[in-house]
């Protein structure tokens, strides 16, 4: 199988091609774009998948592609999945949506239990644990004093965790007891294990829309520029 994978969610901007390799099952980069960023991901997007499909040799065999859904960047997992879809409709290819927690997670071959976590703000992160590549329980929001509490009831008599993504260290800096955990604070998935799932999911399953874990920060104006403020009742 051969598949394109997007990645805008998070701090990083990805295009890459990649093929399955059948006798030792890992994927190989056929193409691959890759920059760390925060903002800008629609400016930069477009050239790094031209790039990358190039050095690919082109769009001919890509059997689906993949991108990133969240949670993430509200603009930056949108501008994504509005570039694959469109890539995807005039490939005639399907496009299938892949959590940014569970790509994490599958960024480290580590055994034992992994906590998936993402620095959300306002005191908050996302965050799915997973125990030996299995996930245990759904993507949630959390505040971090509850964070905190779902990983040590999880690690239980075993001991143990490995935190990767954007709020390892902000967890293992807040609480004395994360701070013996292992710490992979990667700013995004990688390219390589978003491969691995895009050729994994299944399409009926794994929709490319948004995956939002709570409403958006911005909220849109209660009245019209030019419309009268209603009075206080």
């Amino acid at each position: 199988m051969k598949v394109m994978v997007i990645d805008t969610a998070l701090g990083a901007c990805v295009a890459g091609v990649f093929a399955h390799e059948a006798a030792s099952d890992a994927v190989r980069a056929l193409g691959l774009r890759r920059e760390l960023m925060t903002k800008g991901h629609q400016e930069r997007l477009g050239g790094l998948a031209r790039d990358a499909a190039a050095e690919a040799g082109g769009f001919d065999g890509v059997d689906r592609i993949g991108v990133t859904v969240g949670p993430g960047s509200f603009t930056g997992l949108r501008v994504g999945l509005a570039f694959a879809l469109g890539l995807g409709a005039a490939l005639d290819r399907p496009v299938v949506g892949i959590s940014t927690l569970d790509a994490l997670a599958a960024s480290v071959a580590a055994p034992g239990l992994v906590a998936a976590v993402i620095d959300a703000r306002r005191g908050q992160v996302y965050g799915r644990l997973f125990r030996d590549g299995a996930p245990v329980g759904e993507a949630e929001a959390w505040p971090l004093e509850t964070a905190r509490d779902r990983i040590l009831a999880e690690a239980g008599q075993a001991g143990g965790v490995l935190l990767v993504g954007s709020g390892a260290t902000l967890l293992a800096e807040t609480f004395p007891d994360l701070a013996g955990a292992r710490l992979e604070p990667l700013a995004a998935p990688s390219p390589e294990a978003l491969a691995r799932l895009t050729m994994a999911a299944d399409p009926a399953r794994s929709p490319p829309s948004p995956l939002y874990l709570r409403a958006p920060d911005a909220t849109p104006p209660s009245r019209l520029p030019g419309q009268p403020r209603q009075p206080a009742v």
